[in-house]
This record gives structure tokens, sequence and C-alpha cells, in this order.
């Protein structure tokens, strides 16, 4: 395997941009780190032989200045009225978790996640996916209210992140409006406890890293790759389809566990409306989710596959196979250990 020393170092501070942010004890700490954090990633995305990494590159690079502009703005006038910010705190706590969701991708300030996603390779999808919401996240929960304006946010994240991805051709698309629906089922979690977003993040991260392996292994960016990559190949198939059916939250797989406790906490805080949004957005997810590997199970193509299946690294192959076992068994397996503890 080819190393790049460069890669390596980009991505060294890339981790350590995102330690420093979530560790340090005052804001300007928290800046410096964001700042490093989009440095380092700005050359991971650059990849000579995609012509749409430029323009993703240019595009998150704006965004995330903006974003960071819009939050040293607000950290100066904290520092410069203090007295202003004591008294008006819901008016701070709004400021700082606009400019943290605008650097997530939350909806409505999801605008650019979808087009930035569709420039990426999958290895670093699954970066801005998964790595890239750890600090915007960690900040968030420090200064996270049960507000007006987070029940908004919550509400049009997982409305858009489900009705978004009916129309999409592109996986990459796909992928990134069900990453807006989880940040959406994220941000509830928050409300519920810290423990709880951390556990659904996590396992929505094994289930990302599944599911773009295995695109990634077979190198599909549309649905209708899919379709003829999938369709004489049973046990690629039939793993796809499990992992996306847990990434969908749907029993007995291991997806469902963290969005069974979400419904069952925020039920018992009477927020019903909510969750019944939730639910409701979450079968609109389940199906987009499906629409990818169904009619491969329904048809058989005669076309030629676009991908032997011979060429595909069978290491990598046994990685997906694992990662699909812990998905499909691990709410049982959760199940069992709870009851014996």
């Amino acid at each position: 395997m080819f190393i790049n020393p460069a890669k390596i170092l980009f991505t060294s501070t890339l981790m350590l941009g995102t330690l420093i942010s979530i560790t340090s004890t005052s804001w300007l700490g928290v800046w410096m780190g964001l700042e490093i954090n989009l440095l380092s990633f700005i050359p991971l995305m650059t990849n000579t032989k995609n012509i749409m990494s430029t323009e993703a590159s240019l595009k998150y690079f704006l965004i995330q200045a903006l974003a960071s502009a819009l939050l040293l703005f607000v950290i100066i006038l904290m520092s410069s009225w203090p007295n202003l910010f004591l008294t008006q705190n819901n008016l701070f706590n709004t400021m700082i978790s606009s400019t943290l969701m605008l650097k997530m991708g939350a909806a409505p300030f999801h605008f650019w996640f979808p087009g930035v996603m569709e420039g990426l390779s999958w290895m670093n999808c699954l970066i801005l996916m998964t790595w890239q919401k750890i600090a915007p996240l960690m900040l968030l929960s420090y200064v996270l209210d049960s507000t007006v304006f987070i029940s908004f946010i919550i509400l049009t994240s997982i409305i858009i992140g489900s009705l978004g991805g009916l129309n999409q051709s592109s996986l990459r698309k796909l992928m990134a409006y069900s990453s807006i629906n989880h940040v959406g089922w994220m941000i509830s979690a928050m409300m519920v406890g810290e423990n709880m977003w951390e556990l659904y993040f996590l396992i929505y991260t094994l289930l990302s890293l599944s599911i773009v392996l295995m695109f990634n292994l077979f190198e599909v960016h549309h649905i209708n790759q899919n379709f003829l990559t999938l369709s004489n190949n049973r046990n690629s198939k039939t793993l796809m389809f499990l992992l996306l059916l847990s990434l969908g939250g749907l029993p007995p797989f291991l997806g469902f566990l963290p969005k069974w406790l979400i419904i069952q906490t925020l039920s018992e805080l009477n927020y019903q409306f909510t969750v019944v949004i939730m639910v409701v957005t979450t079968l609109i997810t389940l199906f987009y989710y499906l629409r990818l590997t169904f009619t491969a199970f329904l048809f058989s193509y005669t076309e030629l596959k676009l991908h032997s299946s011979s060429h595909y690294n069978p290491a990598l192959y046994h990685l997906v196979l694992m990662l699909t076992s812990i998905s499909t068994l691990g709410l049982p397996i959760s199940s069992v250990l709870y009851y014996m503890l």
C-alpha cells in the first residue's frame, strides 16, 4: 500500500484540531482548533483524478471560513460586552449554536453539504460524515438549551434529511441527506443526555463505515451502478441490504438501539409531537435506503457488470462482513448483556 507522508501529516493535524477544540477551556481555543481542523481537511479533499474535488474543496473552505468568522465575531462580542450576554444567555447560545450547525451541515444550514459530498471520494465522504461532526456536536452539547430554536433545528433536519433523499440518484448525495437526518436525531439525543448522543454517534459511525467501505469496494457512485454490481453477487447484495436496514433503524438491527432509547426517553419528557415526526420521517429514509437494493433483488440484469467481483480486495470484503455481523447481531447481544448485568 502506497503511504503518502503529506496525508499522514494532514490526517494527524485534522485529529489534533478536533481534540484542541473539544478540550479547550476558552472559546478562542475552540476557534483555533476548528481552524486547524479546517486547514488540514482541505489538502485531503483535493484529488487529481477527480475534477469535482477542487470545486468541493473551495465550497467547503468558503462555508467553513464564514462559520469560523461568525464564531469569532460572537466570541469578540461576548468578551467586549460580557454583561449583555449574562443577561441575554439565550441570545449567546443561539448565535453559537447557529455557527456550529453551519459547520456540521445541520438543516436549515445544510445547503452546502450535499454539493460538497458529491465532489469527494468515498473515504473523504466518511470523514466529512463522521469525524468532522465530532467537534461541532461536542461544542453544541456545551451550550444546548431546550428552546424553540433547537426544536426547530431538530424538526427541519429530520424532515429535510428524509425528503431530500427521495429524488437523488447519486449515492453520495443520498448519504449526505441521510447524514442530515441523523444529525437531527443526535441533537435530539443531546436534550436527553450526553451519553445518549455519544452512543448514537458511535453506532452511526460504525454503520456509515460499513456502508462506505462497501461502496468503495465496488467503486459505485450512482444507484444504477449499484443494481448492475449487486445483481449477480448474492452475498454483497445481502450485506448491503442488512446494513441499510440497520442504518435506517429497523429492529432487530443495531441501528434501532439508540433510536429506541431516544424515542422512549423523549416520550417520558413529553415530546410526543417531535417523536411522531421523527418516527414518520425515519420510515421515509427507510424507503430510499431500500430503493438501493430492492430492485437488485427483484430483477436480474443481463448487461455486463461494470466491475467484476474478482477485482475487489478480499481483506476489505471480510472487514465489511465482520461489520455487518456486528450490525445485525448487535441489538440482541446488547439486550442479553443488559439483562445479564
